[in-house]
This record gives C-alpha cells, structure tokens and sequence, in this order.
C-alpha cells in the first residue's frame, strides 16, 4: 500500500470514530521522519480538543490498524493530536474556513529575501495562495509554498 493509499484508507475508517469522540478530522499523513513513519491523524473542535479524545480516537483506530489490509505498511507510530492554534492549512477547506484571518506562509526558498511572510489571508485557488500585506495582494504558487499556517494572533 503507498502512503496515499494509506492515508486515503485511514481517513475512511477514522472519520466515524471522530463523530464518536465529538472531534472533526482535520489531516492525516503518513510521512518517514528521520527513519521512522509516522501516521499522524489531527483532529479539531471550536473549542478546543482534549487529550481524552485523542486517546479514543487512538484507542479505536489502533485495532483497526491491525488488520489484514494494513500487513504490508511499515513499522510507523501513530500519533492522534489536535490542529492547535497554529494549525497547518492544507485543504481548500481550511483556507475557506479561514479566510480572512492572518497566516504564515513559509517558502522553499527566499522570495523577495524572505524564507516567510506573514499577511491577510485573501484567497485560495487550486494550491495558489493571495496574501493581503499593506494593502497589496501577492499571489503565492503551489510550487513555491512550503506550508501555509494560522498565525497566532495574541
């Protein structure tokens, strides 16, 4: 099974035990970090995600996980974890949802001399970002984005 595959599968079975635990699903990945695979589920709710629902999500997930279908996955760690407050915006549901707000948009590689630029979130278009900054909006290509995150706003 390839990690799309994987991540696919996943999303499918652990949504249900999302509703169960009154939390959203918000991302999964599966992803090597530093020679180990990780299968990360996040999770969200407006007012916040407790550690007891990460653990039901977990503990539910974790036997389904076992069976037959997943034999031919690497050795991972899951990891069931809220969204935070910075949050990472993946999907064009999360920038629908946030749009508006402030986010960080972080690059491959300097634009203009900068690694990141923070602004106005002012739309989102098949991967392509518009940040508002000073009253000007620049549009930010798939290609040279990195990660776009909710900035935290103290």
């Amino acid at each position: 099974m390839q990690a799309k595959q994987i991540v696919a599968r996943v999303e499918e079975l652990v949504k249900p035990l999302c509703v169960e635990a009154g939390v959203s699903l918000w991302d999964v990945e599966f992803e090597k970090e530093g020679g180990q695979y990780m299968l990360t589920v996040t999770v969200d709710r407006p007012e916040g995600v407790s550690i007891d629902q990460c653990e039901q999500v977990s503990r539910a997930l974790d036997p389904m996980l076992d069976e037959k279908e997943f034999d031919d996955m690497p050795s991972y760690t899951l990891c069931v974890s809220s969204a935070g407050m910075s949050r990472r915006l993946k999907r064009p549901e999360h920038f629908e949802a946030f749009m508006g707000r402030t986010v960080e948009i972080g690059f491959y590689k300097p634009m203009n001399g900068m690694k990141q630029i923070e602004g106005t979130l002012a739309g989102y278009d098949n991967g392509a970002v518009t940040l508002e900054v000073g009253g000007e909006q620049t549009v930010y290509e798939p290609k040279d984005i990195a990660a776009v995150r909710l900035a935290v706003e103290i």
